[in-house]
């Protein structure tokens, strides 16, 4: 049994659908965070007053997870499902093998960890 972190950039639009995909299989713990980037898209250009204006850097979210390798399967299979529009964009999932994890308040270690 190991501890596995998924890390999932998508965009902004999926983070509530993708929470309570989550949710319904009992995953609840994550952090949700707010990045910009750039991928196969390279931004988009549109006209303001007149001005062309270029946004190369679009807004998504990163969603990380801290979770048993056990449920690594179903979280992805989840994911996948909910965050696919078959359009350019919709984000990439990385996944790291974790060594340790400590709950600071109780100091439990590994999985009694998460």
């Amino acid at each position: 049994m190991g501890i596995v972190k998924v890390e999932i950039i998508t965009r902004v639009e999926k983070a509530t659908e993708l929470r309570q995909a989550l949710n319904d299989i009992n995953v609840c713990g994550m952090t949700i965070t707010n990045v910009m980037g750039q991928g196969k898209q390279k931004g988009k250009t549109e006209i303001y007053r007149g001005n062309e204006i270029a946004f190369d850097m679009l807004p998504k979210i990163k969603v990380e997870l801290l979770i048993d390798e056990n449920i690594l399967d179903g979280v992805l299979k989840v994911a996948k499902s909910t965050l696919n529009t078959n359009n350019v964009g919709d984000g990439k999932i990385a996944i790291y093998h974790i060594d340790n994890v400590i709950r600071i308040r109780t100091g439990e270690e590994g999985v009694k960890a998460l």
